[in-house]
């Protein structure tokens, strides 16, 4: 979600212009900014399949273009931090495929950030989006919490180290997320509350309406309720993305 395609902190006219579509959904525009690039740079072409990748989380779509373009990756990495840097895209698409009901791919997802680990060392600047993934992993298909919260606070530290904002962003919110299903309800309120924060900041618009959505449900009444308005109003602005929220708000 984050890691190889986040870098809307640059000074590069075209990081800026990427970070502004995908920021906004326009994950097709951003992926076709980098086409060129990505047609024999390794690193561009993990980047371009990362956006892809996102795509397929948040509209549950585009499947076979996000796996042409990991295997494009694939196919042009050279050196351990690339190929691991595809093998964690690699790892990302088949976890979104399980996850979101489209085809069980879990075996391939452990197997693609199993090598992705043992390509990356644990200073690299990929480490810290690896370990989110493998926290996402651990949670939501090996249901263990536990192992689970370990990473994200391993990825936590190394996104807040290398100055990920929308990376700090994604492990605030998991980690609340545990923290409320732990019972903790101040601890799940302050990390919501703080993934918010960061995604405003960063006007990463398509991740506001899950932001606002998930602070709505361990906030009192009336503030609640002005929460879900603002998540379905967003929602409705984006074109009804991310997909899986629609089912979320509508019972709201």
């Amino acid at each position: 979600m984050s890691g190889s395609v986040h870098r809307e902190q640059g000074e590069d006219p075209l990081d800026r212009a990427v970070w502004r579509l995908r920021s906004r959904g326009c994950w097709d525009d951003a992926a076709a900014l980098l086409a060129a690039d990505a047609a024999t740079d390794a690193g561009a072409a993990v980047r371009r399949a990362g956006l892809l990748v996102e795509r397929c989380m948040f509209t549950t779509a585009g499947w076979a273009e996000a796996e042409e373009a990991v295997r494009a990756a694939e196919a042009l990495a050279r050196g351990d931090a690339l190929r691991g840097a595809a093998a964690c895209e690699r790892g990302h698409l088949a976890y979104a495929a399980t996850v979101l009901g489209v085809r069980d791919r879990a075996d391939e997802a452990r197997s693609a950030l199993g090598r992705a680990a043992a390509l990356l060392p644990p200073t690299a600047p990929g480490r810290a989006v690896l370990d989110f993934r493998r926290g996402l992993l651990a949670e939501h298909l090996g249901d263990t919490p536990q192992a689970a919260k370990a990473a994200y606070r391993r990825a936590h530290a190394a996104a807040t180290a290398h100055g990920d904002t929308l990376l700090c962003s994604f492990t605030w919110r998991h980690l609340a997320g545990l923290a409320l299903r732990g019972g903790d309800l101040t601890e799940a309120r302050h990390g919501f509350t703080e993934s918010l924060r960061l995604r405003e900041e960063l006007g990463f618009l398509v991740g506001m309406a899950p932001a606002l959505a998930a602070l709505a449900d361990v906030q009192p009444e009336p503030e609640a309720t002005r929460l879900r308005a603002e998540a379905q109003r967003l929602f409705r602005l984006l074109g009804g993305v991310p997909t899986w929220l629609a089912e979320r708000l509508a019972a709201a």
